[in-house]
């Protein structure tokens, strides 16, 4: 089944090149269906990148599903336009009175802030707040993964030695959570971060689970024990050639990096990376949709 997102948005016509099932708001109004309503909070300063990889995901499952475009009302994007913004996105204050069946907080690059002072941390936490009442399940990833293990479990991120970067082994700890059905009991996911959190504090948190984690990358998946809240410490919904683009830009402005880790081919930055977590990257997106919003999600909210 398709998603359904407005008919000019520029990722509209990438994903009908790449055979994505894409339904506009006119058709969408005829289907006799109770889709999926889904709130997708971009954080991302490339608004219309990261847009076009979680649409790609949310549009690869049998269940249609509307995606809304919430942006920050207290945060000035600098890498996107103001008629983009003004066409496609919405602001909490519009959307607060609604409940949504799912809701995804995207990672965004100011890890090397303390929570406090991001300048959109307060209308944040009303928005982290809203959710438990009105929010069937909430998909938070990167950054995103660790302001939700702050504010809501009071475990803090610290900085790294180096940054973590690179394509990392990864293994499942107990294969029978829904989340991970279907996964391998080893795969490989992207992250590219300066900071993480504490394994140790996740394991020992009363409601919190560990899903799976890496030996180089850390904790990766974590699930709250009232399957509410899903934190993904790294980035499954990166294209290929996303962590090629962070080198070469890190590169350009003089920053001292090292390549991404078990990326590269024969570690050549000059030879095009392969795509080697799409498969779990669709299938964790799956089973969130389906057994942790479709099947949980009330018919009609009251």
């Amino acid at each position: 089944m398709p998603i359904n997102i407005p008919k000019t948005l520029p990722a509209s016509e990438k994903l009908k090149q790449e055979k994505i099932f894409v339904m506009d708001e006119e058709r969408a109004r005829t289907q006799d269906i109770r889709a999926l309503n889904i709130l997708l909070l971009n954080l991302m300063p490339e608004k219309e990148r990261t847009e076009l990889q979680l649409l790609r995901v949310l549009g690869n499952t049998p269940l249609q599903v509307n995606v809304t475009f919430l942006r920050m009302a207290s945060h000035e994007s600098k890498n996107v336009s103001k008629s983009h913004l003004d066409t496609f996105y919405t602001t909490f204050d519009k959307v607060k009175e609604r409940r949504f069946d799912g809701m995804i907080i995207t990672g965004a690059p100011i890890e090397h802030l303390p929570f406090e002072e991001v300048d959109y941390w307060k209308e944040l936490t009303e928005i982290m707040e809203w959710t438990k009442k009105n929010v069937t399940s909430v998909l938070h990833i990167c950054w995103g993964a660790q302001a939700a293990l702050y504010y809501h479990y009071g475990i803090d991120k610290h900085t790294l030695p180096e940054k973590c970067f690179g394509v990392f082994d990864h293994q499942v700890t107990d294969p029978t959570v829904k989340l991970v059905r279907g996964f391998d009991e080893a795969y490989r996911a992207p992250h590219s971060r300066y900071t993480s959190v504490s394994m140790k504090e996740v394991e020992n948190h009363p409601d919190l689970t560990l899903l799976s984690s890496s030996e180089d990358a850390g904790a990766f998946m974590i699930m709250s024990k009232d399957e509410k809240h899903i934190m993904l410490t790294g980035h499954l919904e990166y294209d290929a050639t996303t962590l090629a683009e962070e080198y070469e830009r890190d590169i350009d402005k003089g920053v001292n990096i090292a390549i991404p880790q078990h990326y590269f081919p024969n570690n050549d930055v000059k030879k095009r990376p392969l795509n080697t977590w799409r498969s779990h990257t669709h299938l964790l997106f799956s089973n969130w949709l389906n057994y942790y919003v479709y099947q949980e999600t009330p018919y009609e909210w009251k």
